[in-house]
């Protein structure tokens, strides 16, 4: 082969090698700006949710946030028909996206609108009801089947990977809570290796409430042990951080100042015989708004016998 020829022959071979290793494009994330006028009255002071995410052939990428977005507009159905709430999205889509783009993206809708309204025929199958482990796991795999019929299983993946993942997790423990061959400890076992597959942000979504139970009851025997204000904010800022134990401070001292007003109420209450003394004596010590939490603390009525306080 001559040399020139030999040349050009590897300078190819070498471009199609560097192409064939070339990070692909990541797709344009474009979000939807909020109309000057709301489509809907629920929608004022709000933006769209989600975001399109369009490749660079303009297809668009069928993926959790652009359910997000459809979401975000179909949430107006009952102030608005249905028909109009669609035409509504895809005005959007006009007005944010490439005609190519658009017109991909409303292929999806299509989809997604036509899955949502099978999705009442499901709700509606009586045989997919029931509070058991076997009732759930007949109503997931109709549920699964059923976007199979609208969607590839990259697409479900996208869309709705993350809540089929937390549903397989729901019924796995459903199935261990049913399981009447398994000892108590064998079912805390089983649960704790559950647990202990979760991904961390979802791990960490759990525990945050058990988390602020915990830290509540430390902070209650540390406060019986004769801990001071100081050390409960500490406690507090070491587990939730500084900003967090502030406004559980604020919280603290607004619930006492509760508590000393109820108190005061109380007493003042015990000396009174008729239901118009004690309304007086109510609106003169709390607000409107108040008085509706009055009667956790108030459940005995004036000793005329009339009305509770409600």
């Amino acid at each position: 082969m001559p040399l020139v020829a030999a040349t050009a022959a590897a300078a190819l071979f070498l471009a199609a090698l560097a192409g064939r290793h070339a990070p692909p494009v990541a797709p344009q994330v474009v979000t939807v700006a909020p109309p000057a006028t709301p489509f809907a009255p629920s929608l004022r002071g709000t933006r769209p949710d989600g975001a399109v995410r369009v490749a660079p052939d303009d297809s668009v990428v069928a993926d959790a946030q652009l359910i997000e977005l459809f979401d975000y507009y179909l949430s107006t159905v009952g102030e608005k028909s249905p028909d109009a709430v669609r035409a509504e999205i895809e005005r959007e889509l006009d007005r944010t996206l490439q005609p190519q783009a658009s017109a991909a993206a409303k292929r999806v809708l299509a989809r997604y609108v036509a899955y949502r309204q099978a999705m009442a025929g499901l709700e509606a199958d009586r045989r997919l009801v029931g509070p058991d482990a076997a009732a759930l796991k007949r109503r997931l795999a109709a549920l699964h089947g059923l976007r199979a019929q609208y969607f590839s299983q990259r697409e479900m993946a996208a869309i709705f990977g993350r809540e089929e993942a937390a549903n397989a997790d729901a019924l796995a423990r459903l199935e261990i809570r049913d399981d009447r061959t398994l000892t108590p400890q064998q079912k805390r076992d089983r649960l704790a290796a559950l647990d202990a597959g979760l991904p961390a942000d979802v791990r960490a979504a759990r525990e945050a409430p058990l988390k602020i139970v915990r830290v509540h009851e430390e902070a209650e025997r540390l406060r019986a042990s004769g801990g001071s204000d100081d050390d409960v904010f500490r406690l507090r800022a070491a587990a939730f951080g500084a900003d967090a134990a502030v406004r559980l401070a604020d919280v603290d001292r607004e619930e006492a100042a509760w508590k000393r007003r109820i108190d005061a109420y109380l007493a003042e209450r015990r000396g009174l015989h008729d239901e118009a003394a004690v309304a007086a004596l109510r609106s003169r010590m709390f607000s409107a708004d108040e008085q509706r939490r009055l009667a956790a603390y108030d459940p005995a009525p004036p000793e005329t016998g009339t009305t509770p306080l409600q």
